[in-house]
């Protein structure tokens, strides 16, 4: 065997070792693969869900009761009826999400044929739920208003109905969404703590110095633990995907789970790269934290999983191509969504192969650096 390659090879054996040994961050990756994807698809989301809502009932009428009736669970809790007086209290007080004037005369007016109003109050610091409930009661009002006044007035339907088909999450559930974007997350943070973290473990135990000593040179030592951190997240992430994703959240997948693992561990070898780096310029661990901070948020943020990238600014879509947590999004979506091979994603692998080694290029500039500094 090439020596070169055993060195790697023993160097990252030593690293499944460490890792072993060390229980903190064993729980980590558990918990970052298993309960942080559970949580975060289940607790959290941006649709609307129990959203509180009152009524102010001031025509009293067989329209405004079905108005009443209209708004149901699970987008919103049970309607609540207060009065006009207690509007600015009850919203004050934060009791309600929305709360709406029903004003006098109403069904009379839509009956005659005038256009009356309804005042929907919006407590917009429930910013989840503010702008997508006001649509949806919009449309719930409109569509309830339409049919009382044609069944009273004899309106004809209109001939041509659009038909929305959703290929991929038909009933639009934010787990199906949150859940795979969540391993996104969890090996950008892991891919950059482990190999971080390995690299201040070596200088803090002083085996840093063994290694400097031994005919071994900082690309074997980066590549040991790049290798190493990435076949460790890899399997994570079957788990994640199989257990998980899967099986507890019962979400399917279109594409092959062999490519996503190996798109994987193409981008946990660029992120961990970067953690190489991060860990040359910290000097303890709660430093490396505090640094891993704007690198790993931007990244998860900034992808084009949670806001498409298309509707952000162009300096910032423009920035965003050079990070490969972008590329490995697109390529996530595109395998587990759209069922796509390897022949539509190429050109995204091929870009976190390239800015992967340019990441690996400039940790290994700073690490022969910082091991010369060492040395003298």
């Amino acid at each position: 065997m090439n020596p070169h390659l055993r060195n790697v090879l023993e160097l990252g054996r030593k690293e499944f070792v460490a890792l072993a040994r060390d229980r903190v961050l064993v729980v980590l990756i558990i918990y970052a693969f298993t309960v942080l994807i559970y949580v975060t698809a289940t607790a959290t989301g941006i649709e609307l869900r129990n959203a509180s809502i009152a009524f102010v009932d001031e025509d009293a009428s067989t329209l405004s009761a079905r108005l009443i009736d209209a708004p149901q669970p699970p987008y919103f809790q049970h309607p609540a009826r207060i009065s006009n007086a207690e509007i600015d209290a009850a919203q004050d007080a934060g009791r309600y999400t929305f709360v709406v004037d029903i004003p006098p005369d109403f069904q009379a007016d839509v009956l005659a044929g005038r256009q009356p109003t309804l005042q929907v109050n919006v407590d917009a610091t429930a910013m989840s739920q503010a702008g997508i409930g006001a649509n949806y009661l919009q449309q719930i009002f409109s569509a309830e208003i339409a049919e009382f006044a044609g069944r009273r007035r004899a309106v004809p339907i209109e001939p041509v109905t659009q038909v929305v088909r959703v290929a991929f999450n038909p009933n639009l559930r934010m787990p199906w969404f949150l859940g795979p974007m969540m391993i996104i997350n969890s090996i950008t943070l892991l891919s950059i703590v482990l190999t971080g973290a390995a690299m201040i473990r070596e200088r803090e135990q002083g085996t840093l110095e063994h290694l400097l000593v031994l005919p071994l040179t900082p690309i074997e030592i980066m590549l040991a633990k790049v290798w190493a951190t990435a076949t460790v997240i890899v399997v994570a992430s079957a788990l994640a995907v199989t257990l998980m994703i899967h099986g507890v959240l019962g979400v399917p997948s279109r594409g092959s789970l062999a490519l996503f693992l190996s798109a994987a561990f193409i981008y946990s070898c660029s992120v961990a790269a970067i953690g190489i780096f991060l860990a040359t310029i910290a000097r303890s661990m709660p430093q490396l934290g505090l640094l891993a901070i704007p690198v790993v948020f931007p990244m998860g943020m900034l992808s084009g999983g949670s806001t498409p990238l298309d509707s952000m600014p162009l300096a910032v879509q423009w920035v965003m191509q050079f990070s490969p947590s972008t590329h490995f999004t697109a390529v996530m979506q595109a395998i587990l969504y759209r069922g796509a091979g390897f022949a539509v994603i190429w050109p995204q692998f091929a870009l976190m192969l390239a800015i992967g080694t340019l990441f690996f290029a400039i940790a290994a500039h700073r690490l022969r650096a910082t091991l010369a500094r060492a040395a003298d």
